[in-house]
């Protein structure tokens, strides 16, 4: 018999070299990882709905771009690439575009994706007609011309219709079609599968979804069957949660919990981020600018020349040099690095006499004190609120009252929906949909867009709207280019929005274990040819290193 001394010493032996692996990875600095550790998370502002006919905002487009594939690809550096489709022919009028698609491409499913699926994808987006469904509003038909290919009609031409295509994600039409809910308000389509896929996808791109908490998180995980495959070390998950609050993000990254920032963090954040080991800052291409949007329907913004007094009080320099530190200057309604940006915009500046005169012209001159301006600030993004106060301080020396209102985003989202809800003004970050000026200038003046969060101008301009649909319907590149100068000079002249800054995306990122490539290309002093919002955070093109971050824990 063994005795009860010799039983305990068995025991702790067989302990021992069970444990062994483990006391040898934590001298070495760290626990090996487990396969969860292979993830990039990344703060965002919810609410997130992962619905190619629905998102449209910011981490909306991040989820999108991962999630699903695109006919073709806006590639920041390279520019606009074959992706399912392989290549494309447009008839000489500009009316049909015919694509022909890649073989083999598989959804998260196991299906194949043919042309009946992007036909699908695009009657599904115009039927809805919400996200990014008002960039096709021309297409009058689809139709698969035999498995590989497809044809899209239109009623006028497009000419950035290629461009355009990087927002219409392919959604699988048999899962979509499996999972939907009747009776709903697209009639035999029941709900269309809305509800199921605001926590499911139905995609073929480098992720697939895993979990979806609406107000919570987004996870998603490699898809492993994916056409264009995986390079080594290539994230294994990604994971958007939802939190801006500095205090919180900051704590995130020192605890290894956050491998990216959002773009909202207040300056003295990042800055004090950076100190933490291993975390840097990533300077990235400007996709969207930052801009006071100006009611244009509600007095006292609906007069010209009060929306040109505020204009001229505001301090542009100090909005470049001190809050969104490196951002330049806007350069009128379009981003200056994208392709059709009018360079000789004449630019409103700070002075305050100028801001008197104008305000002297005003029909409200001598009824100031009767019209308070309300401005909005979304509560996720505190440096919102210094704009605000920055208006409100200058505005002051002119009489005019400033009442500032912090806001959630969904708040911000129902109240932009009727012209008597939206606020006089509101601070506000937009982004482009397509690499060129026609995306900006649909999205942000065209009156079809009213009513949501990309235009609280209510501008509804009549020769505004006919001088986008007229450049649109351009082919031809320098003549479009041309007429979306004229545009932009003519929104300069009525004012409908203060321009900031074009906003230079600042991220704090875990350096020691990660790598971002567009990041190290614009450190290298590298230009991008290709914005396009979301896109910067393709996570399939980043690397992370599981074993450095073990060491950087301590574990």
């Amino acid at each position: 018999m063994v005795s009860k001394n010799g039983r305990i010493a068995r025991i702790l032996s067989v302990f021992f070299v069970l444990m062994l692996p483990l006391l040898i990875g934590a001298i070495a600095g760290g626990q090996a990882p487990n396969p969860q550790d292979s993830i990039i998370r990344e703060s965002g502002s919810f609410p997130l709905y992962p619905d190619p006919a629905v998102g449209n905002g910011n981490v909306e487009c991040i989820a999108l771009c991962n999630l699903y594939d695109s006919l073709v690809f806006p590639h920041p550096i390279e520019g606009i690439k074959p992706h399912l489709a392989t290549d494309w022919s447009v008839s000489p009028d500009g009316l049909k575009h015919t694509f022909k698609l890649r073989r083999g491409v598989k959804f998260h499913n196991g299906d194949e994706l043919t042309a009946e699926d992007v036909v699908f994808s695009m009657e599904r987006l115009l039927t809805i007609g919400e996200g990014f469904a008002y960039l096709f509003n021309d297409v009058t038909g689809a139709a698969a011309i035999d498995k590989y290919t497809v044809e899209f009609s239109l009623r006028e031409p497009f000419g950035p219709f290629v461009e355009a295509l990087v927002r219409l994600y392919i959604l699988n039409k048999n899962q979509v079609m499996a999972n939907i809910i009747k009776p709903g308000q697209y009639d035999e389509f029941g709900d269309y599968g809305k509800r199921w896929l605001l926590t499911n996808d139905a995609g073929s791109g480098p992720y697939m979804l895993k979990e979806m908490k609406l107000e919570e998180h987004l996870l998603a995980k490699k898809f492993e069957d994916y056409w264009q495959g995986f390079e080594g070390d290539a994230p294994g998950y990604f994971k958007l949660i939802s939190s801006c609050e500095p205090v919180t993000v900051r704590t995130m990254l020192a605890r290894r919990e956050l491998e990216i920032t959002d773009m909202w963090q207040p300056m003295e954040n990042l800055l004090t981020a950076a100190k933490i080991e291993g975390v840097e800052l990533a300077h990235l291409p400007c996709v969207q600018n930052l801009q006071i949007m100006l009611n244009t329907k509600r007095a006292p913004t609906d007069d010209i020349h009060f929306r040109k007094a505020l204009a001229h009080c505001m301090d542009y320099n100090t909005i470049s040099e001190r809050i969104y530190i490196g951002s330049p200057v806007s350069q009128g309604p379009v981003i200056s690095i994208m392709p059709g940006h009018n360079r000789n915009l004449k630019l409103y500046e700070f002075d305050l006499e100028k801001a008197q005169e104008e305000l002297r012209k005003s029909k409200y001159y001598n009824e100031r004190s009767k019209y308070p301006v309300a401005v909005s600030w979304s509560a996720d993004v505190p440096e919102e609120e210094k704009i605000a106060l920055l208006l409100q301080a200058n505005a002051a020396k002119l009489g005019i009252e400033i009442e500032i209102q912090k806001r959630q985003w969904g708040q911000i989202i129902a109240a932009a929906q009727t012209k008597e809800t939206t606020p006089h003004g509101s601070v506000m970050f937009v982004g482009t949909h397509y690499p060129e000026a026609g995306s900006m200038l649909k999205s942000r003046y065209h009156s079809s867009t009213c009513g949501t969060w990309e235009q609280q101008e209510w501008l509804e301009d009549a020769e505004i709207d006919a001088m986008i649909e007229k450049a649109l319907k351009t082919i031809d590149q320098k003549k479009r280019f041309s007429l979306y100068a004229d545009i932009q000079d003519r929104l300069m002249e009525l004012c409908p929005t203060i321009w900031l800054v074009d906003h230079y995306e600042i991220r704090a990122y875990q350096a020691g274990y990660m790598d971002w490539p567009l990041a190290d290309h614009m450190e290298a002093g590298g230009e991008i040819v290709c914005p396009a919002m979301g896109y910067s955070d393709y996570f399939r093109d980043m690397k992370i290193y599981p074993e450095k971050r073990a060491a950087l824990t301590g574990r």
